[in-house]
Parts: C-alpha cells; sequence; structure tokens
C-alpha cells in the first residue's frame, strides 16, 4: 500500500491494511521563524524517518502574531516558545481584532513554509497543516491563566473575536487548499472540564469548530487533536473529521473506548514522555505492540498524544517508525 491507501484503510476500519500508519510529529524550535528554516527542518524530520503522514508544526503564535502577539525561545524541551506579550489586556481589547490577510505577514510567512514542503516532498506523501481553534488563539492573546474568567465575565466581547478569529481561520485554510495540502490538524484547548463546563464550551466553541471543519471537509485526512486531561471526546467525537487524536496513555477515553465512539481512526497509543523521552527502543516497542494487540490491527494510526518532545532520543523515534514493519 501506499501512504494514502493505507491511512484511508484505517481511517475505514479496514482489516486489509498492510501495516498500522506511523507519524510523529515536533516542533523546530528557531526553525520554526523562518519558512525556509522550518521546511527545511520538516523535510529533513520526513526523509530521515518515513511517517505516514507529515503534520506542520509552526510555533503556536504563527496565527496571531500580526495582532501583536509576541514570542521567544527559551529552551522548552517540548519545543514551544514562551509569551512576552499578549494583545489582550482589557475587556474592550477583544473588539478591536480585525480579520488577518492570510498572504501577509506571519501567516503570509508560514504558507510559504507549506508551499516548500509541498514542492520538497514527493506527492505521495500527506500533509497536513496545524490550524489552531478559536478559542485555542483567544487563549494565546490573552493568557490561559486569565482566559476562563474573561469567558465568563466579559462572554460578549469575546464572542465578538472568536467570529474574527474564525473568519481570519478560514481565509487560512482557503490559502492552505489551494498550496495542496492533504487535512487540517485541528487542535483544541480547553474542551476539558478542568477548565469549562460542555455546556461553556458549547456556547463558546463549538460553532467555530465546525465552521472551520465543515470549510475543509473537501480534504481526506483532517485530524481532530483534544489537547490534556478530563478532555470532552463525546463532544467532539461527532465533528467531521477523519482522525481523532488526544493523549489516550494518561486520561479517558482508551484507544478502544474512543474507536467506538469515533467513525474514523484514532491516533495514539505512546506516551510523549514516558515513553517517547524517558523510554527506549523496547519500551518503544512494547507500548506499540500493545496499541496495535488491543485494537486488533484495525482503525488506528500510531502516535504520541501531543507533540514529540525535541529531547526524545533518535532512537527511539527510530524504533516508533521501525515497529510497524517487524514481524
Amino acid at each position: 500500500m501506499n501512504k494514502r491507501d493505507r491511512l484511508e484503510a484505517a481511517i475505514k476500519g479496514d482489516a486489509a491494511v498492510d501495516r498500522v500508519p506511523v507519524s510523529l510529529w515536533r516542533h523546530f524550535p528557531v526553525d520554526d521563524q523562518y519558512p525556509d528554516q522550518l521546511a527545511a527542518a520538516t523535510i529533513e524530520f520526513q526523509n530521515l524517518y518515513d511517517f505516514d503522514f507529515v503534520k506542520v508544526t509552526p510555533s503556536s503564535s504563527f496565527c496571531i502574531r500580526d495582532w501583536g502577539a509576541s514570542d521567544e525561545w527559551r529552551g522548552d524541551p517540548e519545543g514551544t516558545r514562551d509569551y512576552t506579550h499578549r494583545v489582550i489586556a482589557r475587556a474592550d481589547d477583544w473588539t478591536r481584532l480585525k480579520p488577518l490577510d492570510p498572504r501577509a505577514g506571519a501567516l503570509g510567512d508560514q504558507l510559504h513554509a507549506l508551499e516548500l514542503i509541498r514542492k520538497g516532498l514527493p506527492p505521495t506523501v500527506p500533509v497536513i497543516q496545524t490550524i489552531f481553534s478559536p478559542i485555542s488563539q483567544a487563549r494565546n492573546l490573552i493568557g490561559a491563566d486569565k482566559f476562563p474568567s474573561h469567558a465568563r465575565q466579559h462572554t460578549a466581547e469575546l464572542k465578538s473575536a472568536l467570529a474574527v478569529i474564525t473568519e481570519s481561520s478560514l481565509r487560512f485554510v482557503d490559502e492552505a487548499k489551494k498550496i495542496g495540502v492533504d487535512g487540517i490538524f485541528y487542535a483544541i484547548q480547553f474542551a476539558s472540564t478542568r477548565v469549562f463546563s460542555e455546556q461553556e464550551y458549547r456556547e463558546l466553541g463549538e460553532a467555530h469548530d465546525r465552521k472551520i471543519l465543515e470549510a475543509s471537509r473537501d480534504l481526506w485526512l483532517n485530524v481532530l487533536h483534544l489537547h490534556g486531561d478530563d478532555v470532552m471526546f463525546d463532544l467532539v467525537s461527532h465533528y467531521p473529521a477523519q482522525v481523532i487524536n488526544w493523549h489516550d496513555r494518561e486520561t479517558p477515553p482508551t484507544l478502544v473506548e474512543g474507536k467506538k465512539k469515533f467513525k474514523g481512526a484514532v491516533c495514539g497509543g505512546w506516551r510523549q514522555w514516558e515513553t517517547m523521552v524517558r523510554g527506549d527502543p523496547d519500551s518503544v516497542r512494547a507500548e506499540a505492540k500493545d496499541a496495535i494487540e488491543m485494537m486488533n490491527g484495525r482503525g488506528l494510526i500510531l502516535g504520541t498524544g501531543c507533540v514529540t518532545p525535541i529531547t526524545a532520543p533518535r532512537a527511539n523515534l527510530r524504533a516508533a517508525r521501525n515497529t510497524v514493519d517487524e514481524k
């Protein structure tokens, strides 16, 4: 099977898959500030490990930098940058946001990186672009500590901003589709009962999530990513997407339970820190074998619950890729 055939078989839950598909993705700090360097790093990573799809991972600020956010690299082992300036200080700041031009500024840079990646990889290698949900972008505009209180105390102002953020995201997705991406990696943060009730998330986030995912329906490899613990899996399991990814080893549901609720493929099986960073090739292989066995090799894409930390040993990455070829 080629990569698309293998992934589509997994999405359908087809027992005829030649092997379980696998993909890992990571941040490329500093490189992610330059389109050509991000493209080169992404292509090099794929050429080294030959994963079944490429998830393009920019810094989280790429979609909000043109509203004035700034960040810097301080050595986080996950590869993320620390924000040095937030855009929202007061409630009325939410109402000042205007839709962004996807071909200008940081968004334009990311589209250029996508163009380079798409041209630099064979057409048989699926490429998906990270899209942060409007609530995730709003969180980064103000800061995770302040966002819940603003959501409850300044709901009207926040809702106006979420509409603008959604419009900007739709414009960006439209341009990304023109480049030839195969799907989006839709990253959802705060769909967690540790932060909001399900009713609160439905009111603030669901309609915007669905607008962006509906606009991506013509793509064949859209991945839902549920970030964090105590996630609202039941709520998002009905979203239109082909794959769902969450921290299955750290928070419910299990892969088997998740597959019963989601019509497409489930993506997971490895713990990003305990196994990929602090483990060894034997523990990587053991966890992969366990995931494959519990799923009977069907409806599964092996991966981690989130980005693979940049400190993960290469031996563990090689083991993750090679284990699916072992008989």
